[in-house]
């Protein structure tokens, strides 16, 4: 992180914080990392970071936040440019793989927030995550067996589970391999086992 961060506007600094959080979090454990780590990335001091976020849970609130707006962003506009129900699915698939293979730090921060025992804001902020991404699978869904895409006998709320499980599955075993910039390069053999078992029959 340039040592610029030091002169930014308010709104800049938090964006620069909360990218210093998922910059670290691609190589550290994200339960281990410190104000006083993520300062020193950002080279500022603690007491300048704190001037912009009363804590560190605010700190956290506002990555989940960026998170978010930009997968969720993302998604959409590849589902959008689909033209068709399933199409969009798959679309979504890729640009959700491409969104993590930019930033491996994410799903380190998600799932560690999803493992607390305790409740928490973060926590409650990525299962609304989830929950409006399965609003949008579950929509495509139905779409698809309107179009006649996907067999009418599909049950939607299976299947959007098994889709976010299929994308968390991908993920994670990268993670755990360290290969998360080979990814994507597994997404069509996954994705066409997932097509295979909710389309129509020909």
């Amino acid at each position: 992180m340039q040592s610029r961060s030091r002169h930014l506007p308010a709104d800049k600094r938090r964006n620069v914080t909360v990218e210093a959080v998922v910059e670290l979090a691609a190589d550290h454990n994200p339960s281990n990392i410190t104000t006083a780590a993520i300062a020193k990335h950002m080279n500022v001091t603690q007491g300048a970071l704190f001037r912009h976020f009363p804590n560190k849970d605010a700190i956290w609130q506002a990555v989940i936040e960026w998170v978010a707006e930009r997968l969720l962003a993302r998604v959409d506009k590849a589902a959008d440019a689909a033209e068709t129900p399933l199409a969009a699915l798959e679309a979504m698939f890729i640009a959700h793989i491409e969104f993590v293979s930019a930033y491996p730090g994410v799903p380190r921060m998600l799932f560690g927030e999803l493992q607390h025992a305790g409740e928490s804001v973060p926590k409650r902020m990525v299962r609304t995550l989830l929950q409006k991404y399965g609003e949008r699978l579950a929509a495509l869904i139905e779409k698809g067996k309107v179009a006649g895409e996907i067999a009418p006998a599909v049950d939607t709320a299976a299947a959007c589970q098994l889709y976010i499980g299929a994308v968390q599955g991908l993920v994670m075993q990268s993670l755990i391999a360290g290969e998360s910039n080979k990814m994507l390069s597994k997404v069509p053999g996954v994705f066409a086992i997932y097509r295979r078992g909710i389309e129509t029959e020909s």
